[in-house]
C-alpha cells in the first residue's frame, strides 16, 4: 500500500507521519498532483488559516488532484474543512467534495473559542474505529454544520460534527495523532478501509 500525506510545506505533517509510523506504515509526502494520483490512500492534514492553505492548493494544482482522487481520502482538521464547498474563514471557497459550509464556532459562556482540549464523542458509525464515549483532542475555531454527513458528534455548546464520511472520503475535526488510543483506532480503520 502506498500511503501519502499532502504536504503544503507547513502544518502538522510531521506528527501525522509519526502517528502512521506507529501503526507500521511508511507514508510518503505528496506535494504535486502526480504524487497524489500515485497514492493508494491519501491523508490531507491541516493546521492554520483556510485562505492561506487553499491558495497553496491552488498554486500547486492540488485542488484538482483532490477532486479527481477516487480512493480512500482522509481529511484532518483544516484538511477536512477544505473538502467542503466553502468556509467562512477568510470567505474561502473549498475543494467542494462535500456539500455545505464550515462556520465559525460561536463563543458562549464557559466555552471559549478556539475549542481546545478533549471532548467526548457520540458515535453513529463504529466502522471508523471510534466508539461511543471516546475522548478525542480538538483545536479549532470553525466547524462544519449539522447538515454534514456526520458519523460522530462532539458537544461544544451544541453538536459539532467530529467525524464525517461521504463515499471514499472520511474526515475528522479532531486531531487523531493527539487523541491516544481512540485516534490510533481511527487511523487504523482508515488504513483498512
Amino acid at each position: 500500500m502506498r500511503l501519502a500525506i499532502v504536504d503544503l510545506g507547513y502544518g502538522n505533517i510531521g506528527s501525522i507521519r509519526v502517528a502512521f509510523e506507529r501503526l507500521g506504515e511508511s507514508p510518503r509526502m505528496a506535494s504535486s498532483p502526480e504524487q497524489i494520483a500515485a497514492a493508494d490512500r491519501l491523508v490531507f492534514p491541516g493546521v492554520g488559516a483556510a485562505g492561506f492553505a487553499m491558495r497553496r492548493l491552488l498554486d500547486r494544482g492540488i485542488d484538482g488532484a483532490l477532486r479527481d482522487y477516487d480512493r480512500p481520502l482522509l481529511g484532518i482538521c483544516l484538511g477536512m474543512q477544505l473538502l467542503f464547498e466553502r468556509t467562512e474563514e477568510d470567505e474561502t471557497e473549498g475543494v467542494g467534495l462535500i456539500p455545505g459550509t464550515v462556520r465559525a464556532i460561536p463563543p458562549a459562556p464557559g466555552l471559549p473559542v478556539p475549542h481546545m482540549g478533549w471532548s467526548r464523542l457520540e458515535v453513529s458509525d463504529e466502522h471508523a474505529g471510534l466508539r461511543d464515549g471516546d475522548y478525542v483532542y480538538f483545536a479549532h475555531s470553525f466547524a462544519c454544520g449539522p447538515d454534514a454527513p456526520s458519523i460522530a458528534l462532539a458537544d461544544y455548546g451544541g453538536p459539532i460534527p467530529a467525524a464525517v464520511r461521504q463515499g471514499n472520503l472520511v474526515g475528522c475535526q479532531f486531531h487523531p495523532e493527539r487523541s491516544g488510543p481512540a485516534g490510533a483506532r481511527f487511523l487504523q480503520a482508515f488504513l483498512q478501509s
